[in-house]
């Protein structure tokens, strides 16, 4: 279950402007992107992961990534980070 690891990463990125920030780091290990996001927000994030070889795993909405993320409102996207 995706949500599981999100939830027992010791660190997380939450949203877009973070997640890139870590992936262009080489920090990101695995990106979670919400298949109810909006793909103008998520086609960039994703074609990055691509070209620097991170992980993406699809999961089923915002609301679940959020809550996984142990805040209140919706992710888009969470990235897992390595130290």
């Amino acid at each position: 279950m995706p949500y599981e690891k999100v939830k027992q990463a010791d660190k997380i990125s939450i949203g877009t402007k973070q997640a890139t920030k870590m992936i262009e780091a080489g920090k990101a290990q695995e990106v979670f992107v919400a298949k109810d996001a909006d793909p103008r927000v998520t086609t960039k994030v994703i074609a990055l992961c691509k070209k620097m070889g991170v992980q993406v795993t699809y999961v089923d909405s915002m609301k679940l990534l959020g809550k996984a993320c142990g805040i209140e409102v919706g992710a888009a996207i969470a990235a897992v980070v390595n130290e």
